[in-house]
């Protein structure tokens, strides 16, 4: 099966450095977690690379010389600004050195604030925040940042406490999206889809809307991790791109495609098909799955359409449907063009669901 453009062109790494192309991070770690810097070394170059500026912070003035090779510029400068703004003519990463008195996550948050950065990479021995039972929260929003917050009153340790509240008086403050993650996991936390931290960012609003071309090598890539996930049955390269037309996408934060959907229309029948319906797990909490349904329920309606149905062989996705509102349907209820050239023995497995619009 080909799935139009050469996956290799495309990927998730490619995506994200492609986001990351001429912007300015910040990646801060205390003394203790810098100790080994040879991933974060590799990490820096690969983004200089790319023409991404990093703002490294931390409050060890020889890794910081080491990783820079060149002296830090004191965080407590009143120059700061046009400092690191100067010192990024001369190279890609520049480094700020910070003390701890008051509080080496306060400071950070401090000089995000004061460059204007959107994006902050933390360094947390922890790897991002866990549930209860050990399990990685992959994706918090400033909303859910608070409500953890009041739940774990009584029973966070209070230097993580702090961190945590430090985090969201960033979000509050302006800070877009702040990351905690291992060091050993930085670069899979910033160039993957499922992270290996947590991603914390100021809203959790989901915007859906119509597939651009420019969103099309991102879905495609989503298409090609659910066939090969199993979720998704592979389609060939007209098929793909026919899903591409039709498709349509849930952003977070305005820019990461958290899912993807395409309402196929069968107007002899009076029927549209949501097909390729797939979401990230790392966005799961934002409910994705049910913004990508309702959008194509009222494209459908908007449409003029009697119905709208889906296949699937998960047993778990048919639930979800019927969740939303979908009853099972017999697969001879379908439009007859469905099942052309389809395969008989996968036909027999699916689990078919329908919404009747009238």
């Amino acid at each position: 099966m080909s799935t139009g453009p050469s996956r290799e062109s495309f990927s998730e790494k490619a995506f994200y450095l492609a986001e990351f192309r001429g912007r300015t991070l910040a990646i801060a770690g205390p003394a203790d977690e810098l100790r080994e810097a040879a991933p974060l070394a590799a990490l820096l170059t690969e983004l200089a690379a790319n023409q991404t500026r990093v703002v490294l912070v931390s409050t060890e003035p020889g890794v910081l010389k080491e990783l820079v090779r060149g002296d830090p510029i004191d965080a407590g400068s009143a120059r700061l600004e046009g400092e690191v703004w100067r010192a990024f003519e001369h190279g890609h990463c520049v480094a700020i050195l910070s003390d701890d008195s008051g509080g080496f996550a306060r400071a950070c948050r401090e000089i995000s604030l004061r460059l204007g950065l959107t994006k902050l990479m933390w360094i947390d021995p922890d790897g991002g925040v866990r549930r209860e039972d050990g399990s990685r929260i992959s994706f918090v929003d400033l909303e859910a940042l608070r409500s953890l917050l009041r739940l774990r009153a009584d029973d966070e340790k209070p230097h993580r406490r702090m961190l945590l509240r430090e985090v969201e008086l960033a979000l509050a403050a302006g800070v877009h999206a702040i990351n905690l993650s291992s060091l050993e996991g930085l670069a899979d936390e910033l160039f993957t889809y499922a992270g290996s931290g947590t991603l914390f960012t100021r809203e959790g609003y989901v915007v859906v809307r119509a597939l651009g071309l420019d969103d099309y090598d991102a879905a495609a890539d989503l298409i090609a991790r659910g066939v090969s996930e199993g979720y998704l049955v592979a389609r060939a390269s007209e098929d793909v791109e026919r899903i591409l037309v039709h498709g349509f996408g849930a952003f977070v934060e305005g820019s990461h495609l958290a899912g993807i959907g395409a309402l196929l229309e069968h107007r002899s029948a009076d029927a549209a098909e949501i097909a390729s319906l797939y979401t990230l797990t790392r966005f799961l909490a934002e409910g994705i799955g049910g913004h990508l349904v309702r959008f194509a329920l009222e494209r459908a309606r908007d449409r003029g359409f009697g119905s709208v149905f889906a296949c699937t062989l998960s047993e778990r996705v048919a639930r979800f449907f019927e969740r939303n509102g979908f009853v099972a349907a017999d697969a001879s209820e379908l439009p007859e063009e469905k099942w052309k050239g389809y395969d008989l023995e996968r036909r027999e497995r699916l689990l078919c669901v329908r919404y009747p619009l009238r």
